[in-house]
């Protein structure tokens, strides 16, 4: 598989990466199944999907301990992001910074993944109690610790910005300067995908040109992109597109006709093309620092998501999903 690089570290990585958080968190929990996840995560490094991508909140701590059992054997193969920052409770989530905390949960995080050292340590949210610049640091002391490798972002972009006209992610550039003058940000993780292209606006050209590496969450549109979802199926409801609001029927009716852009796309490049492998082309074709980070289950989705790698698309295909209609939630 085609290599990346993450960041002014020059961390080396395959070219698609994989999120593990839908093996324990978010989605629906009736197909969740350790030992299926298990060997997800196995096919994944055979195939050259170097980036496991998970955080302390999954599970919670459940997501870590399921990659911390594949470290166990085969460490050298990987390259492990986890985050810090947020806590699970009943029915919230809140965020803590302070260098405490962040500290004993860095070592908390090591214990769970069976690993001396994480390769990229990302703050899921910045307290808004503590300064960043404080949690910032208490972050690169591990880094000076030799407990981590590297440091990222994850990026803040909340919806209301969509109805004030405001960049989406204004914010988390304004993040990324402050912290940046603390200690070098080796990668940005934030929302990219055919039909969730705001981080183009700014955030992917401010990490181009400093060197940081950005990490292409949700590329398939939490599935959407993938066409294998049918309009007015409904969700589980611990399942997050219960309420997201591109999941309700009319709305994924609405959104059909950028799958069916993939899906012309896909039938150019070949009958076992897909519209998911042509929906991360599309993301990795946005930069060489751009890595996408498509979540997955199943041993049969990692090989359909490494195989866009090899998969280049052309001007026509490029300016093609350019024109697609702009995607439709709710809100709209």
């Amino acid at each position: 598989m085609e290599r990346r690089t993450i960041g002014a570290a020059t961390l080396e990585v395959g070219a698609v990466g994989l999120g593990c958080m839908p093996m324990s968190w978010a989605y629906s929990g009736s197909r969740q199944r350790g030992d299926e996840s298990l060997r997800t995560v196995h096919r994944a490094l055979e195939l050259g999907t170097t980036l496991l991508d998970t955080a302390d909140m999954y599970g919670p701590f459940t997501n870590e301990l399921l990659v911390g059992r594949v470290l166990k054997e085969r460490r050298a193969e990987a390259f492990v992001s986890t985050k810090v920052g947020l806590l699970v409770g009943e029915q919230h989530i809140v965020a803590n910074g302070r260098p405490g905390y962040v500290r004993r949960a860095c070592d908390a995080s090591l214990r769970r993944l069976q690993t001396d050292v994480i390769d990229l340590y990302q703050l899921h949210r910045a307290d808004p109690e503590v300064p960043v610049e404080e949690t910032w640091g208490a972050m690169a002391e591990l880094v000076r610790a030799g407990k981590v490798r590297a440091l990222g972002l994850c990026a803040v972009g909340a919806r209301g910005g969509r109805r004030t006209g405001a960049r989406l992610y204004d914010g988390t550039v304004r993040q990324l300067e402050r912290v940046q003058q603390v200690f070098p940000v080796s990668a940005v993780e934030a929302e990219l995908s055919v039909w969730s292209t705001e981080a183009l606006d700014a955030l992917v050209p401010w990490c181009a040109a400093r060197g940081v590496g950005v990490l292409a969450a949700m590329p398939l549109g939490n599935g959407f992109l993938t066409g294998t979802l049918t309009p007015g199926e409904g969700f589980e409801a611990d399942d997050l597109r219960a309420r997201h609001p591109r999941f309700t029927a009319e709305m994924m009716a609405a959104n059909q006709p950028i799958v069916a852009g993939l899906r012309r796309v896909a039938r150019r490049h070949g009958e076992d093309v897909t519209p998911a492998q042509v929906a991360l082309a599309w993301v990795l074709a946005q930069g060489r620092h751009v890595v996408p980070v498509p979540g997955a289950k199943r041993g049969r989705w990692v090989e359909e998501n490494a195989g866009a790698a090899g998969l280049r698309l052309t001007p026509q295909d490029l300016a093609e999903l350019a024109g697609l209609p702009p995607a439709r939630g709710s809100w709209d």
